[in-house]
C-alpha cells in the first residue's frame, strides 16, 4: 500500500510592515495545517534568536496564519533579516503543540447570554441544543490577541456560525463567552466587543500575579465548556474573589509537549 501524499502547502510570503517589522505569511485560511507551520516557524525562530544570528530582533507575534517579527533597524539590516526569515520559512518543520486540556464552567442564564436566543432562532435550533453543542465541542486555542489573555478558538460547529453584531457593544463583561463566524472566545476583561454573547465564566482568564502563566489559555490548548447553574456560578465567583480557587482544578490533561511533522 502506498503512503498517503500530503497536499502541497503554499510558499510563505514575506511582507514588510513599516520599517521595523516583517510578516511571514504561510497561507490565507484559518486551518490546522497552516497554524502548524506558524508554530514550527516560531519555534525555529526562537532557536535562531538564541544562537545570536539575528541580534536586533525584539520580538515576534504568531497568529492564525502568519508570524510578525519586530526588529531594531539600527541593530540589524532589514534585507539581511528578510533573507534569514525566508530561509527559515523554507526549512522549518510543522509543529503540533500538545497543550493543556481545560474544562471551564460557564453559566448560560439569559442575563449572561443576551445573544443565545437570537442565535438559536436564526439557526432554527432549540436553546438547549445550542448549549449542548457548545459544551460537547472541544475547542482549539489558535492564538491570543485583542487584549491580554483573549484566546481565539477554532472548532465552533457550523450549526452555530453567525456573523459579528452589526453594532458592537460598548461594554462586554469580563468572562463573557462569545462566538463569531466559526470562532469562539472568552473576554478576560470588560471591553467593547462585537461577538455574540452566549454565556459567562466566573473563572479569571488572566492573572497578573501569576508571572509564569498570567493568561489561563495558551496556543495549543484545548477547551471544553461545562454548563453550570447560577448558584454554582456564584459559588465559584466567590471562591475566585477570595483567592481560594485553584486553576489546576480545571485541567483535564496535564500532558505538555510538541510533535514535529514534515
Amino acid at each position: 500500500m502506498s503512503a498517503a501524499v500530503r497536499p502541497a502547502l503554499p510558499e510563505a510570503r514575506l511582507l514588510p510592515l513599516g520599517d521595523a517589522a516583517l510578516t511571514v505569511e504561510f497561507g490565507s485560511a484559518i486551518a490546522p495545517q497552516i497554524h502548524a507551520r506558524v508554530l514550527g516557524f516560531a519555534s525555529a525562530l526562537e532557536a535562531l534568536a538564541a544562537s545570536g544570528r539575528i541580534d536586533g530582533v525584539i520580538e515576534w507575534v504568531p497568529t492564525f496564519r502568519s508570524v510578525t517579527v519586530y526588529f531594531d533597524p539600527d541593530r540589524i539590516d532589514a534585507d539581511t533579516l528578510a533573507a534569514e526569515l525566508q530561509a527559515l520559512a523554507r526549512t522549518s518543520s510543522s509543529l503540533t503543540v500538545a497543550g493543556a486540556h481545560w474544562r471551564i464552567p460557564v453559566c448560560f442564564d439569559p442575563e449572561f447570554a443576551p445573544d443565545l436566543d437570537e442565535l438559536a432562532s436564526a439557526r432554527a435550533l432549540p436553546r438547549e441544543r445550542v448549549v449542548e453543542l457548545m459544551t460537547q465541542t472541544v475547542f482549539s486555542v489558535y492564538m491570543l490577541g485583542f487584549q491580554p489573555g483573549f484566546s481565539y478558538m477554532g472548532g465552533l460547529p457550523e450549526a452555530l456560525e453567525m456573523p459579528r453584531l452589526a453594532s458592537p457593544r460598548k461594554r462586554v463583561p469580563a468572562g463573557s463567552v462569545a462566538v463569531a463566524q466559526r470562532m469562539c472566545a472568552a473576554y478576560p476583561w470588560e471591553s467593547p466587543g462585537g461577538w455574540r454573547l452566549l454565556g459567562r465564566t466566573p473563572v479569571p482568564l488572566f492573572d497578573a500575579a501569576d508571572a509564569e502563566r498570567p493568561a489561563l489559555l495558551a496556543p495549543g490548548d484545548q477547551v471544553q465548556w461545562q454548563a453550570v447553574d447560577r448558584a454554582a456560578y456564584e459559588a465559584l465567583q466567590a471562591c475566585c474573589a477570595a483567592g481560594t480557587f485553584e486553576r489546576a482544578s480545571l485541567r483535564l490533561d496535564a500532558a505538555q509537549g510538541a510533535e514535529v511533522t514534515r
